[in-house]
């Protein structure tokens, strides 16, 4: 290739520069981006829940259903594993998982905590309040309407989906 002016070589060189430039900066930004979770992580959860519940063992049987793999720790102090995870009282249910960083508290949908894994909100989890009749674990005669609520380390919530 014969660059024979200065001109010539100052625009090719700027070309290359500007062509590497580009080339880097589309590689960074895919490394700072939030990648989403290993297949691993968005399946392995960890839900604690009294021994003697069987909505919580029905919840349990959905998560596994939809994937998951669910190490269970069976506790009769339902109250600490909760403030340890910082559920407010307002959100309490009768069980709470841990996947990742997330709490799960209550009959949330599985769907719904890989969707929560996947889009990596800043939050500290999901949250069923009560205990909905039709909400997974909780199946029976009647679906009753619920929120499935987002919520943060001082309590705030948002809804996350309603089912």
């Amino acid at each position: 290739m014969g660059l024979t002016s200065t001109s010539t070589r100052r625009a090719f060189l700027a070309t290359i520069a500007a062509t590497a430039g580009s080339v880097f900066a589309t590689r960074l930004a895919g490394q700072l981006k939030p990648q989403p979770a290993t297949t691993r992580a968005l399946r392995d959860i960890t839900v604690y829940k009294d021994p003697n519940c069987g909505c919580c063992a029905q919840w349990v049987k959905h998560l596994q259903g939809a994937g998951f793999k669910v190490n269970v720790q069976d506790t009769n102090d339902m109250d600490t594993v909760k403030r340890s995870f910082g559920v407010p009282k307002s959100l309490e249910s009768c069980h709470t998982g841990r996947i990742g960083e997330y709490t799960i508290e209550g009959h949330v949908p599985a769907d719904l905590i890989v969707r929560l894994v996947n889009d990596q909100p800043k939050a500290l989890g999901l949250a069923v309040p009560g205990m909905p009749m039709g909400s997974p674990g909780m199946e029976g005669g009647r679906k009753d309407a619920y929120q499935v609520l987002l919520f943060d380390t001082v309590g705030n919530t948002t809804v996350y989906a309603k089912r």
